[in-house]
């Protein structure tokens, strides 16, 4: 970090913490696309001490532009869990515009793992992944239970029913002006499909494995509150079991660890109430529906230059990801991926662009990010891969709108260009044509199918449908 930053977090310090004596180290994390967090050493009269800093990135407002509630709200929530005995980190100290240091909050450095690649996986955490899906039901129960009216949060919250969050989901979605039609074919399913006389509940909005702090014991702290709102509670019970966060573990669907079973119990047990397993899928496509939406905005906050970011543009990527989920989900089928063997060095020049392209990728993956901190090592592999994704473009692009467009054509019984045609059919089905018209679940799923083929080759959802 900056000198001048440095300096102003240990003046926040030294007033704050009754035994701060000075500010060793500040290091910011790989974590958060939206919010920044930071590890804080200081020396203090006790001994050594680790603290975490949460705070907007520098170029958002204080109320972020993916989030839905301020940092402030988000520390009082931090604290109303941490009452209930819901895990987390109690908070020292909420930023103030004199600090110069933005909006944030200072809270404990709570340990653990938090990466959801490494809790499915590490064999340190073997031990206590067949109990996380159980716990993070009973923790659910509790989130749910939190009585945010007598902690005067009516008025912080946004209080959203399934159709208003549907509603406001897609037409952040519209107001992007990017034909993306699994998105709208996604929005006409849910809105018919809405649950009625719904209970409604605080909802953390976030509960996935990646906002978890896990460790040997269990779950340490329920992190990232910034989605929290007042609405149905389904929606973190579906959440969590997005396929996005199951980190490849296809046949665990709570977070890659459990069962929805174990889920259900937990959650049984400390709010009272039964849930049919059949009612999570609707909030399983609301998930994935979000999801695919929210890395398009996150990608055109870049674009338009309010989060320069290495990051966001490769997240925007993503988008096929939910959106190939939603087609598992709702249009489940056979499709054709591009030619899987093609050589990078197909052509005429020497070396290829593909080519040029693996290169520099394997260069900063093996090399570059070894030698630098680690959010520098983890920006060099965002590069890496945004360089990857830019090669199976050159290698497919080219194939996969060839057969789009035909596809189009054929489907709408129009000779006109991939765009104005992608358009089209956007347009047709906001316009009500039928769920159900034919070739239209092909098309969308061979669609979807082949951008995910560039985007994220390795994705699990490939896999699952291909397979069907």
């Amino acid at each position: 970090m900056s000198e001048t930053f440095n300096t102003a977090l240990a003046k926040v310090l030294a007033r704050e913490l009754a035994d701060f004596q000075s500010l060793m180290s500040c290091e910011q994390l790989t974590a958060g696309a939206s919010q920044e967090t930071y590890r804080i050493v200081v020396e203090a009269a006790s001994g050594t001490r680790q603290f975490a800093l949460r705070r907007s990135q520098p170029s958002l407002d204080a109320e972020s532009s993916v989030g839905t509630i301020s940092l402030a709200t988000e520390a009082r929530l931090f604290q109303l869990a941490k009452s209930a005995g819901i895990p987390g980190p109690d908070i020292h100290y909420l930023l103030q515009p004199a600090d110069g240091l933005g909006s944030g909050f200072v809270m404990d450095w709570v340990a653990g793992e938090t990466l959801g690649q490494r809790i499915v996986r590490v064999e340190e955490l073997a031990g206590v992944r067949p109990h996380l899906a159980r716990e993070c039901g009973q923790i659910l129960g509790r989130i749910h239970a939190l009585d945010w009216q007598a902690a005067g949060l009516a008025e912080e919250l946004p209080q959203l029913s399934p159709k208003t969050l549907v509603t406001e989901t897609w037409e952040t979605y519209r107001d992007l002006k990017v034909p993306v039609p699994m998105i709208d074919y996604s929005y006409r399913w849910l809105i018919d499909n809405a649950p009625q006389g719904s209970r409604m509940t605080l909802v953390h909005g976030d509960f996935r494995n990646g906002n978890l702090m896990v460790t040997p014991q269990g779950i340490a702290a329920v992190l990232d509150w910034e989605l929290a709102q007042l609405g149905d509670p389904l929606r973190d019970l579906g959440w969590l079991c997005v396929n996005s966060w199951r980190f490849g573990k296809d046949t665990l669907p709570v977070g890659g660890f459990g069962t929805i079973e174990d889920l259900l119990q937990g959650y049984a047990e400390t709010s009272g109430v039964e849930v049919p397993p059949e009612e999570l899928k609707y909030w399983q496509v609301f998930g994935s529906f979000w999801w695919a939406m929210a890395t398009l905005q996150m990608a055109n906050a870049w674009r338009t230059g309010e989060t320069p970011s290495l990051e966001r543009p490769v997240i925007g990527r993503r988008s096929s990801e939910g959106q190939m989920d939603c087609v598992n989900l709702l249009i489940p089928g056979e499709f054709e991926l591009p030619e899987s063997g093609r050589a990078l060095d197909e052509g005429t020049q020497l070396p290829m662009p593909a080519e040029l392209l693996r290169g520099v990728a394997d260069f900063l993956t093996a090399d570059v990010a070894a030698q630098l901190d680690s959010h520098s090592g983890f920006l060099a592999k965002v590069a890496a891969n945004s360089l990857g994704i830019a090669q199976r473009e050159f290698q497919y692009g080219g194939q996969l709108a060839r057969q789009e467009q035909r596809r189009l054509q054929e489907l709408l019984k129009k000779d006109a260009e991939l765009d104005e045609l992608r358009w089209e059919l956007v347009n047709a089905l906001r316009a009500g044509m039928p769920l159900d018209s034919p070739a239209l679940a092909e098309h969308l799923r061979q669609t979807v199918a082949g951008q995910l083929a560039v985007d994220q080759p390795s994705y699990s959802a490939l896999r699952q449908s291909h397979s069907a």
